[in-house]
């Protein structure tokens, strides 16, 4: 199978790498919309738009599925992907609820989501836990750290910084929703800063899990070939996967 993962940046890559781990493709094709990353803080029509014109781009392949890394598109444009594609389009929230469910969390325990502005906003990602009955739920926007995770800063004073300005007031969580593809990457970080080190929800691993049960989906003996696209500096972003995968 040939699988395509669209991201508004570079975020995806991080999904890319749990893609590439288990093997269970024979090709990736990587597409970040790096011109009008981040897509955050724009409003849903945009949003929609963007992503609409990324299904054209793969289009031009012969996937069999595509998957939209960015939590913000699995927020907002799922729908209209899927009405206008010939393959499946899966986003990444509904296996990362999914993935919280398997760690075999108490109803009542602190689970702390952190996204950007948008996927905040729709409420996804709390409204499908409230309705598995999560009744401590705390949501926070915190895209500040994508241009960090960008910078390629995953520690140290200017991280511990910024998420002292984050979480210095919130209840310590038993876990946390990675709800951004770049969180990842500071997900380490994001550990240590609590005491108890909360569970980590990775959309990466999470879809994984999710394809592996919904596709009967195995490894394969050879490895997948991975091709990187980009709408603008399509060198940078093969530095940054060659930094992080």
């Amino acid at each position: 199978m040939k699988i395509g993962v669209f991201d508004s940046g570079a975020g995806g890559l991080s999904v890319v790498k749990s893609l590439l781990t288990d093997n269970l493709f024979e090709e990736v094709i990587y597409y970040g919309d790096t011109a009008r990353v981040p897509y955050g803080p724009k409003d849903k029509n945009t949003i929609i738009r963007y992503s609409l014109e990324a299904l054209e781009f793969f289009n031009n392949f012969d996937i069999d599925l595509l998957i939209t890394a960015c939590n913000t598109v699995s927020a907002y444009a799922l729908p209209e992907m899927n009405a206008q594609s010939k393959y499946p389009v899966l986003g990444v929230i509904e296996p990362g609820v999914l993935a919280l469910e398997n760690k075999s969390l108490k109803k009542d325990d602190n689970v702390l989501i952190i996204a950007t502005r948008a996927t905040i906003t729709s409420k996804r990602y709390e409204d499908a836990l409230e309705k598995l009955g999560h009744t401590n739920i705390t949501s926070l926007q915190t895209g500040l750290f994508v241009p960090l995770v960008e910078e390629g800063i995953f520690d140290g004073e200017i991280l511990n910084a910024t998420m002292n300005h984050y979480f210095s007031d919130i209840v310590e969580p038993k876990a946390i929703i990675l709800g951004c593809t770049h969180f990842p990457l500071i997900g380490e970080s994001l550990q240590r800063y609590f005491v108890n080190k909360p569970i980590l929800i990775h959309s990466g691993e999470a879809i994984v899990e999710y394809l592996e049960a919904r596709y009967e989906l195995k490894s394969k003996d050879k490895e997948a070939q991975l091709k990187i696209f980009a709408s603008d500096n399509v060198a940078g972003l093969r530095k940054i996967a060659d930094r992080w995968l």
